[in-house]
């Protein structure tokens, strides 16, 4: 096992409590709440519209997902919601969302120990985008001030700790790009089943911005019109945005409290292959899927189906179905792309559809990977075409593969009573 692999043990009773989701946040291009992004996601509802977030001149094209219904105000009460930059807009109401979801009184989250845990890819590059305009326009003595503070990227998990008055809590942001979701969740399932914490906020935000918008059309891997993954006639990722906030906590917490329990944490599996700047590496993604179920101690016929990193650019799908029928063989379960629906968003990515795995899990149900025609026969998957399943999951696959190698892939399950550690 290489320097850059993460596995513990299978045996989770050896490792401590239980972990379980027991809130969910998400601000989305297809709904905003947990209760309108599963009505989204049942419906296959598409986010995709012409971007305004910034000027697209000179752009033959910029369709993206953008979230154009979003009032911070509800959620935001310690802050004036434009002291933050967007992306913390996103993270801030996300997990005000999600401690509200839990059923958990604030003041009982403020009383024990907490983690802050966002993963991002750009951090505020919005701000950082009109920052840069303003210097090259008008010097940077024109730069707007309280953009300048808003910038640093430790505050998407500072602030909420800071709108939540949290005291006794560590607030880390994670770099990690398109898997960064997927990273803050297996870190804040640690900390919770080491008893460094009692409840453990995780997940990741971003906004759209120029910066990304205009790397990934350089690259040739922006869509036109629609994000088409695994399908014959594919183009290329849409942008998005958003946050995705999951409330962690054992399990022994949620029985006590009598919280509603969406699913377990299983496990998960890191590696960083290093491989290639932006090219995903086939052998690495598919050990990186058997670290994670020899750390949830699962098998690849027990998942019911994998909710796929999925961007619907040429080499990432074909990359990602192959490394799946490495590891599943030559049926591998239902894959579905959420990125067909609310675009990439980035950071925000995995831990978005990580909640997508929760609310499956819970109401019964495969979400479809819509914009479907023909599926590529290089990537020969059942992708859940256009239209949702109804399904008995228990356990379920969440892919995140981002740039530089950094995979991360996620394991939960359906919890059905029994032991509590």
């Amino acid at each position: 096992m290489s320097a850059g692999e993460a596995v513990r043990s299978a045996n989770r009773s050896a490792d401590g409590p239980r972990v379980v989701i027991t809130g969910m946040g998400a601000v989305t291009s297809i709904g905003i709440g947990a209760g309108r992004f599963l009505e989204a996601l049942r419906a296959g509802r598409s986010g995709v519209k012409p971007i305004t977030g910034f000027d697209t001149t000179g752009f033959a094209y910029s369709n993206g997902c953008e979230v154009t219904d979003f009032d911070p105000a509800p959620w935001i009460r310690r802050y004036r919601p434009a002291e933050l930059g967007r992306a913390t807009q996103f993270s801030v109401a996300a997990a005000r969302m999600a401690v509200e979801d839990a059923g958990l009184p604030v003041e009982r989250l403020r009383a024990g120990r907490s983690l802050v845990a966002v993963g991002t890819t750009d951090g505020e590059s919005r701000d950082l985008d009109q920052l840069l305009q303003t210097q090259l326009e008008l010097g940077p003595e024109r730069m707007d001030p309280v953009a300048v503070r808003r910038v640093p990227a430790g505050r998407l998990s500072v602030c909420v700790a800071r709108e939540l008055g949290l005291t006794d809590v560590e607030a880390v942001t994670l770099p990690t790009a398109c898997a960064a979701g997927n990273y803050a969740i297996g870190y804040g399932a640690d900390t919770v089943r080491s008893g460094e914490v009692e409840f453990a906020l995780v997940g990741g935000a971003d906004a759209i911005c120029r910066k990304t918008f205009a790397g990934f059309y350089r690259l040739g891997t922006i869509a036109p019109e629609q994000c088409q993954p695994f399908d014959r006639d594919r183009k290329g990722i849409l942008t998005g945005e958003g946050a995705g906030i999951l409330l962690l906590e054992s399990l022994e917490s949620a029985l006590a409290r009598g919280a509603r329990i969406y699913a377990e944490v299983l496990g998960y599996g890191l590696n960083c292959d290093a491989d290639h700047a932006v090219a995903p590496n086939l052998d690495s993604v598919a050990r990186c899927i058997r670290l994670a179920h020899r750390d949830a101690g699962v098998k690849p016929a027990e998942i019911d189906f994998i909710s796929a990193h999925g961007t619907g650019t040429k080499a990432n799908d074909v990359t990602e179905a192959g490394a799946i029928r490495q590891v599943f063989g030559r049926r591998p379960p239902p894959t579905i792309s959420t990125k067909s629906m609310i675009g990439h968003a980035m950071g925000a990515a995995s831990a978005l559809s990580a909640i997508a795995c929760g609310l499956a899990i819970t109401h019964r149900f495969i979400p479809p990977t819509i914009n479907h025609g023909v599926t590529d026969p290089e990537c020969d998957l059942d992708c859940v075409p256009n239209t949702a399943r109804a399904a008995e999951l228990r356990v379920v696959q969440n892919n995140a593969l981002a740039f530089g190698g950094n995979n991360a892939v996620l394991i939960l399950g359906r919890y059905e009573g029994g032991e509590t550690a």
